[in-house]
């Protein structure tokens, strides 16, 4: 029996509802969970039509702004939003589900901002994010996902050269990845296409950027090296429309 798990940074999921596929998608691949990021909502702002799931939001004060979701065909036997910390509990930006194998959590990166504005806050975001999932990691082990904000190697982003110092291509941010992974976490996409070029799961809406699959692999599944034997495959559905990102999955045992 596979588990499949699905995110999706949907970037306005109002939006992404009425103009994509996103319940075709949803019906097809059926998911035990999706996690979604970048909703962009507030309380009662939106139905869903996904009777099969239990419901969990985390909203950002702002209005309008960041947000994550998650819906799982199994309750989990707990759910915490944010990090406990209060200056990184603001933006809604992280849900931990809690099951009984494993912890899932979806995470909404802050975005270094292109004039790199945010940068020292992501630092650290960073540290906090780490602590919080090794700590997590002493019950059990710890599957995270969604829109990290890094492509961590060149083979991550279609233009290297142009983008090196750029929001995302920091070399301060993809220090911070390494040093995450070097803490005992694994990158599933890199665990079963190591060398694999030209698949990316973000496109800027500028220079028809998508047509050119002028793009960057920013969105991930990342765990505990300890589930490592369990992991089947990892997918990035680039032919999925909807939002500005594509979901991406993984499938355990």
């Amino acid at each position: 029996m596979s588990l499949k798990l699905v995110s999706w940074n949907v970037n306005g999921l109002r939006a992404c509802t009425s103009k994509g596929d996103f319940y075709k998608f949803v019906e097809a691949e059926s998911p035990d969970v999706l996690c979604l990021q970048e909703t962009k909502l507030q309380q009662g702002q939106i139905v869903m039509d996904l009777p099969q799931y239990h419901e969990y939001w985390n909203y950002a004060v702002k209005k309008g702004y960041s947000g994550t979701a998650v819906f799982t065909k199994q309750e989990p036997l707990d759910v915490q939003f944010g990090l406990g910390i209060e200056e990184h509990d603001q933006e809604g930006r992280v849900i931990t589900a809690e099951y009984p194998d494993y912890y899932l959590i979806t995470e909404y990166v802050p975005n270094a901002k292109e004039d790199l504005a945010r940068l020292d806050y992501r630092m650290t975001w960073e540290d906090a994010f780490l602590a919080y999932i090794k700590r997590l990691e002493e019950k059990k082990p710890v599957i995270f996902c969604g829109d990290l904000n890094v492509a961590h190697k060149e083979i991550d982003l279609k233009n290297p050269k142009t983008n090196r110092g750029h929001a995302g291509f920091t070399d301060e941010e993809r220090e911070k990845f390494s040093v995450l992974l070097d803490n005992g976490f694994t990158d599933t996409w890199r665990y079963f296409y190591p060398d694999k070029e030209g698949v990316y799961s973000w496109w800027s809406y500028r220079f028809r950027a998508r047509e050119k699959n002028a793009g960057w692999r920013i969105d991930y599944f990342v765990v505990s090296k300890a589930l490592e034997p369990r992991l089947k495959d990892a997918v990035i559905y680039t032919d999925v429309y909807g939002s500005d990102h594509c979901p991406v999955g993984l499938i355990l045992e």
